[in-house]
């Protein structure tokens, strides 16, 4: 897929002035910004939540179930017996 050229913008913008009208092509291009806008604001709001998360507040190691554990052997546990 090569890139987009003048006449091809030029031929997206007239079938979309012809399928929306002109009174409602601003309306979705303002809404499509908002949502853009606010797509990259909540998008920096998470990283820079997770890079202030403090050192003592990460979460616990795991642990894995020891050998002496499992009666029975490699099978699975069951729920209800």
């Amino acid at each position: 897929m090569g890139n987009l050229g003048f006449t091809e913008i030029m031929i997206i913008l007239v079938v979309g002035l012809l399928v929306f009208g002109a009174k409602r092509l601003p309306e979705i291009g303002a809404s499509m910004g908002k949502g853009i806008r606010e797509f990259k604001r909540s998008l920096s709001d998470t990283t820079d939540a997770i890079n202030q998360m403090p050192e003592d507040r990460q979460a616990p190691p795991r642990h894995l179930d020891s050998p002496s554990q499992s009666s029975t052997g490699g099978e699975p546990k069951r729920l209800s017996q």
